[in-house]
């Protein structure tokens, strides 16, 4: 038959509860009903001049030129239909589609259908456009949201019959937030996983401000077509008395007889906001489950119910790309590095990211950043926001007011690790236990991740102000500056040792607290206890802040009333740091006295850490006989000793001596002995010895080794994230480049100075040397105003590739590479 045209009446029916109808009435049973069922359909509309466009199993999708007619067969079949065991829902919907060789196109196709699976069974609704079309009494059900359809569509009811609430997405009462939802698009998915994968108890935890509420209502509201019964919200954040949570409940599902007895079987989905403060409820909570089967709860909280079936889901803080384009579409403003770097120090969490936006009506981005260490009270929101959310300092002091005495105590201390504290330093420092520990994290104020409890810094700085109030900062960051101290010693024999790179991502984690904790024991009192500080030295040296080393470990030296062990120690490090930051004088005030300790000690190690410094200042002074003095005498005092990273040490010198007296087979040689000796050194130690080596070759003009040796020891030195150690051997790629490719050398040699300067490291007088000769070859090719320009990118990672393509072009050029600039 062909299709009406034009404008169309939609008549869609569909048979509620098959499956269940099927196991009641048996195959054989269920197939004569079915059968009288597309009988009694097929009647009515034919008679009604309808056209059948299609039916899949127990559906049927039929089109009309008239709504009348349409209507009218929607009635004669609810009609023959009543008294048997089948009842159909039916909905219709007019407009004007698009007819084609398949069949029928358009939206209306998709709104006709939706209507129609809103129904019930004995049910008959219609859209406005149809309604207005025909003249028969109707029921108005009001606007309703229907799925994938972007506008609401009014909906009306044959007849005045009792039907349960239309299954669209206003069967519900969840409240519509005044702003958008944005980003969040993998965090969604994730919940909704959880509830479409059986979970019928999913809590989202999190601290203040993560977003809890807001991510909640958006999944809920996706689900809502999903649950017959219906999708309803209910705010728990005013009560304080568990008891009265399943009353609350009941209130508003309308419960009147009982609330299990009034969810039965139904389909429903239950949105409990903010139940942290009345989590005593749980157990209740956990037997409406087990009474109604076919209920489901999403709940939001701090903290975990800990009943049998809970999935958790902890909400994140906004990935940085949603942190930024929340930030940027509530204050209007265009994304740049300031507002990035804002919502970083916001922790990325909605709340902040939108109290700060909103401040942008009086202050600019700069300066909010600038303002930053008042952001508990500087962030407020506006008179409608919740109260515990009117300014950061509510939300977490509402999370706070929670807490048992026990907990509030140890959440204040643990406030002085700045990047959190592994299970021993908070025990150590913080008289923690683990039962504690383990409620913060369950509550959402604490984060527990690679074996490490850390706070965002929001929340942070809470908890640093009631330490504040409780007079325990100062006796806390004591007792972290202790802990750490005394950690010195053995950090310093693991970073010397075959386990450095553990022992260099475990201070790492550290790096912050360690720095902290330099400035925080009084050199007057507590010098010998700063002195272990200088265990870290070999850290310090990769990774950067010498200086800080430097500044506690002099003003200790200066209060430190007698000669010991650690005191050596220190002194040998002070000097070591000066050297690397181009402090030769302060490096050669500490020298003699500290080969006076090595040689009272006694020690042989000692003895040759103090040659070793001695023997340094000596090159770095041009004092070459004294230096000769001192390297003759280390040397014969490694070989006694036996130990190899000594040795190695000592060929380090040697090969640096050689190359300031400009002896380049005696440099080659002397980084070769030392790195014979690598299997039983540290990688700082090899790599150190490598770029020596790399140094020897350039300078003699064996190019195509020295290129390997460099790029094996970029590699190594990239492994140990050691920026200074980069910076070093980009400086004999340099040399030997600058004449076939003099631009790649100029930016070589300012990312070279560059690196080394952010990171507080002063070439040794051979490395200037290279560095300035190197220059003087540039701004002779090319000029000297291309030296002056600073890179634009000094990372750790573009130095490394900056090296790696210098070395693959030069290779590919060959033979032609050389030393340009000693010439």
């Amino acid at each position: 038959m062909e299709l009406p045209t034009g404008i169309v009446t939609f008549l869609f029916t569909d048979v509620e509860g098959s499956t269940k109808l099927l196991h009641e009435l048996g195959a054989e049973a269920y197939a004569d009903a079915l059968a009288e069922h597309r009988r009694a359909i097929r009647e009515a509309c034919a008679a009604e001049g309808g056209v059948e466009v299609d039916t899949q199993g127990d559906a049927f999708f039929f089109a009309f030129p008239t709504a009348p007619g349409a209507l009218a067969a929607a009635e004669a079949m609810t009609e023959a239909l009543s008294s048997g065991p089948i009842q159909v829902r039916i909905g219709l919907h007019t407009g004007m589609p698009l007819v084609t060789s398949e069949g029928y196109v358009g939206d209306d196709v998709h709104v006709a259908a939706r209507v129609a699976s809103s129904g019930h069974g004995g049910q008959v609704i219609l859209s406005r456009t149809t309604a207005e079309l025909t003249e028969v009494e109707l029921t108005d059900l009001g606007e309703h949201r229907l799925k994938d359809i972007a506008e609401a569509v009014p909906i009306f009811q044959l007849g005045d019959g009792s039907f349960p609430p239309l299954k669209t997405m206003s069967n519900t009462n969840l409240p519509t937030p005044a702003s958008s939802f944005v980003g969040r698009d993998d965090e969604l998915a994730d919940v909704l996983s959880r509830i479409e994968a059986g979970a019928r108890l999913v809590t989202l935890t999190g601290p203040g401000g993560t977003g809890k509420t807001r991510l909640a209502i958006e999944a809920t509201a996706s689900l809502v077509p999903e649950y017959k019964a219906g999708v309803f919200w209910v705010g728990l954040a005013t009560l304080r008395d568990s008891a009265l949570v399943t009353d609350t409940i009941a209130q508003t599902l309308g419960a009147k007889d009982g609330l299990a007895d009034h969810v039965g079987d139904r389909e429903m989905l239950l949105l409990l906001d903010n139940l942290e403060q009345v989590i005593d409820c749980a157990p209740e909570l956990s037997a409406l489950l087990t009474a109604c089967p076919n209920l489901a709860l999403l709940v939001t909280s701090r903290e975990l119910l800990r009943v049998q079936g809970e999935v958790e889901y902890a909400v994140p803080p906004l990935a940085e790309r949603d942190a930024l384009e929340l930030f940027c579409e509530r204050s209007q403003l265009e994304p740049d590095d300031t507002v990035t770097e804002l919502c970083r120090r916001l922790d990325n969490l909605p709340l902040a990211v939108e109290l700060a936006a909103a401040r942008t009506t009086a202050l600019t981005p700069e300066q909010i950043l600038e303002r930053l260490s008042q952001r508990l009270d500087l962030l407020k929101g506006g008179r409608d926001a919740d109260p515990r959310q009117q300014t950061l300092r509510a939300t977490i002091e509402w999370s706070y007011e929670l807490l048992a005495e026990t907990e509030q105590q140890l959440f204040a201390r643990l406030s002085v690790f700045v990047g959190g504290c592994t299970l021993e330093a908070a025990e150590e420092i913080a008289d923690a236990d683990l039962d504690t520990l383990q409620s913060l994290v369950e509550k959402s104020l604490l984060r527990f991740t690679d074996g490490r409890y850390w706070m965002l810094e929001t929340i942070r700085e809470y908890a640093g102000d009631r330490l504040e109030k409780a007079c325990e900062t100062q006796q806390i960051r004591r007792r972290r500056a202790l802990y750490l101290a005394d950690l010195g010693p053995e950090a310093g024999a693991g970073l010397k040792g075959p386990e450095q790179d553990a022992w260099l991502r475990r201070v790492d984690a550290d790096r912050d607290n360690l720095l902290e904790s330099l400035g925080d024991l009084d050199p007057s009192d507590d010098a010998e206890r700063i002195f272990r500080f200088a265990g870290y030295g070999v850290y310090f040296f990769l990774r950067g802040g010498v200086q800080h080393l430097l500044n506690a470990l002099d003003e200790a030296l200066r209060h430190a009333r007698a000669d010991s062990d650690d005191r050596l120690k220190a002194t040998y490090v002070a000097a070591a740091c000066a050297m690397a930051l181009g402090r030769i004088e302060t490096a050669a005030s500490l020298a003699p006295d500290l080969l006076a300790q090595a040689r009272r000690s006694g020690e042989r190690e000692d003895l040759l850490r103090a040659l070793d410094v001695n023997g340094s200042v000596a090159i770095e002074l041009d004092h070459i006989d004294e230096a000769r003095a001192y390297l003759d005498e280390s040397l014969t005092l490694a070989r006694d000793l036996g130990n190899p990273v000594r040795l190695a040490d000592v060929f380090s010198k040697v090969a640096t001596l050689a190359l300031n007296e400009g002896d380049w087979d005696a440099a080659v040689a002397a980084s070769e002995q030392g790195l014979a000796l690598r299997a039983d050194l540290p990688e700082s130690h090899v790599g150190m010895l490598l770029t020596l080596l790399a140094f020897s070759l350039a300078m003699r003009n064996d190019v195509r080794r020295e290129l390997g040796v460099c790029e094996e020891s970029l590699e190594l030195q990239s492994e140990l994230a050691d920026a200074v150690g980069v910076a070093c051997v980009l400086l004999p790629i340099a040399y030997v480049t600058v004449q076939t490719d003099t631009h790649g050398a100029a930016s070589l040699v300012r990312v070279a100075a560059e690196l080394a300067r952010t990171h507080g490291y002063a070439f040794d007088r051979f490395e200037s040397s290279v560095h300035e000769q190197t220059c003087a070859a540039i701004a002779e090719l090319i000029g000297r105003e291309v030296l002056d320009e600073r890179p634009a990118d000094v990372s750790l990672e573009s130095a490394v590739d900056l090296g790696r393509r210098a070395i693959a072009q030069a290779r590919l050029i060959g033979d032609s590479v050389g030393h340009y600039a000693r010439e």
